[in-house]
């Protein structure tokens, strides 16, 4: 005894499943990934690239002038998380530096702070203020006399 089986026939409306099903789905990905997308993003690194790159030579410029200084930085957290700066040449801490900081978050979630530093002897620098837990970008602006020198310091 065979049974035979009707093919129901496709119609418009399996059509009209099928397309309202896939693109339900390629728009709920899309979604998706855009919300992640804005979540996550700290914002751009210059807000004018044609202008960026009408000082690009100048900058490189100052970095020269900044490696020929012979400077190295020397900055870390205490236990108190306080931050400690320390610039060197040749092994020997400089005196005498002006510092200007700013400590900000790397995903932009919290605005900047200006950091204030004091001297804490032999040349090295405390902050007055304390570090919240986290990851830092700490940016460093060093003057001696005439001499300048920029530095990005990943603290954490």
């Amino acid at each position: 005894m065979t049974q035979e089986y009707k093919r129901k026939p496709f119609t418009g409306w399996h059509m009209t499943a099928i397309l309202v099903a896939f693109f339900g789905v390629v728009m709920t990905v899309n979604f998706t990934m855009a919300k992640l997308a804005l979540s996550s993003f700290g914002g751009t690194v210059v807000d004018n690239s044609y202008v960026a790159s009408q000082n690009y030579n100048e900058w490189l410029r100052r970095a020269a002038d900044q490696e020929r200084l012979g400077w190295q930085e020397q900055v870390d957290l205490d236990a108190t998380r306080h931050i400690r700066v320390a610039i060197r040449k040749d092994d020997h801490v400089l005196a005498g530096l002006t510092v200007q900081a700013t400590l900000s978050h790397p995903l932009g979630r919290t605005p900047p702070r200006v950091m204030v530093f004091e001297p804490a002897g032999n040349g090295l620098l405390r902050s007055t203020q304390v570090v919240p837990a986290g990851r830092w970008w700490l940016d460093l602006a060093v003057r001696q006399d005439a001499d300048r020198a920029r530095y990005r310091v990943n603290l954490q």
